[in-house]
């Protein structure tokens, strides 16, 4: 699944990205919560934008649509769960967090179906 391999690797590129920024550019605003959040958001863009790659991989072994439906959970689920903690870190509105969990059902889901791809 090319898809899967362009779309995983430019999540990955922004993962760093958002990182390195978060890590260098933002040192002095994300203190205490802010940090954590923010961090905890790359943690999980990461991890998901490998998850992405490797489900594309996997496509090769076993065909099936359940696999491309992840793919676009999981990407969901970045935008959601991690864009969502990168906009509550930087602006500090707290509602933003109200969108976090429907990131984290995405990703949960993206990986039920994995699972279901091979059962």
């Amino acid at each position: 699944m090319q898809t899967a391999f362009v779309l995983g690797a430019i999540f990955m590129f922004l993962g760093v990205a958002v990182g390195a920024f978060g890590a260098h550019a933002l040192k002095e605003k994300l203190a205490g919560d802010a940090g954590k959040n923010y961090q905890t958001g790359v943690l999980y863009h990461l991890i998901h934008g490998v998850g992405i790659v490797a489900v594309g991989a996997a496509s090769g072994i076993q065909s099936s649509p359940l696999l491309n439906t992840a793919v676009w959970l999981f990407a969901a689920g970045i935008v959601l769960f991690s864009g969502s903690l990168y906009a509550l870190s930087l602006s500090g509105i707290r509602k933003l967090g109200a969108v976090t969990p429907l990131g984290g059902l995405a990703f949960l889901a993206g990986w039920v179906l994995v699972a279901a791809a091979f059962i």
